[in-house]
């Protein structure tokens, strides 16, 4: 049996539930390409941004960024671009930035959701209306009704219903999933944002140190 033959079977039902799990698919497909590139070793990554900063060549650590390209990078970057202003805008610049590479990052779970939260509730509306049409059927004939001629109202409930499940297990199971890996990464970035202000404002105090001990001497 092709799957043509399989929705019109499931009724005008399956249509809305064969469209979501275009959706859900596309979703997912999208959501981990962009996940799996935004994914960095964070050890390697503050490694290389400690020394530049300890070097005291911001430049270096705004290029060493532009070449990665990824969330983390792009916050660091942003922050250090305002480096000259003083850290107080380096710190806005770096939560500013954290929050668009957030709300990126989520783009499209909302809608992954609503599908895992839709799919099965059009199944189960595909079952009411197949047993509908099936009572309906037994009246029409006055009782008098085959299993043969109720067969098209039990299939439009059992597919709309089993297609509505997977659809939503799947999208359900995809949502918490990328939402683990968000959820991995917002803690990664806090990590790197809140090391790179940390090395700034040492470089930034053993300046003055410095400079207290030149005019004592």
């Amino acid at each position: 049996m092709s799957l043509l033959s399989i929705l019109i079977k499931g009724g005008w039902v399956m249509l809305p539930i064969f469209i979501s799990s275009i959706i859900a698919v596309a979703i997912i497909i999208e959501r981990y390409i962009v996940l799996k590139k935004a994914s960095i070793n964070v050890p390697s990554f503050l490694i290389k941004i400690r020394n530049f900063l300890k070097r005291k060549d911001v430049k270096g650590a705004i290029e060493y960024c532009m070449e990665e390209k990824s969330p983390m990078s792009n916050i660091v970057k942003k922050g250090l671009k305002k480096y000259r202003f003083g850290h107080q805008r380096v710190m806005e610049a770096i939560d500013a930035a954290g929050k668009q590479e957030i709300s990126r990052l989520e783009k499209g779970l909302t809608v992954l959701a609503t599908v895992a939260g839709v799919a099965p509730l059009l199944g189960f509306l595909g079952t009411v209306t197949g047993m509908i049409s099936a009572f309906m059927r037994i009246q029409d004939l006055q009782g008098s009704a085959s299993p043969s001629d109720l067969a098209g109202g039990i299939w439009e409930a059992l597919l709309t219903t089993a297609f509505g499940l997977i659809v939503g297990i799947v999208a359900l199971t995809f949502y918490n999933y990328f939402v683990a890996r968000v959820n991995k990464l917002v803690v990664e970035m806090e990590l790197i944002s809140n090391d790179v202000v940390d090395v700034l404002e040492e470089t930034g105090k053993a300046e003055v140190y410095d400079d207290n001990v030149e005019m004592e001497l």
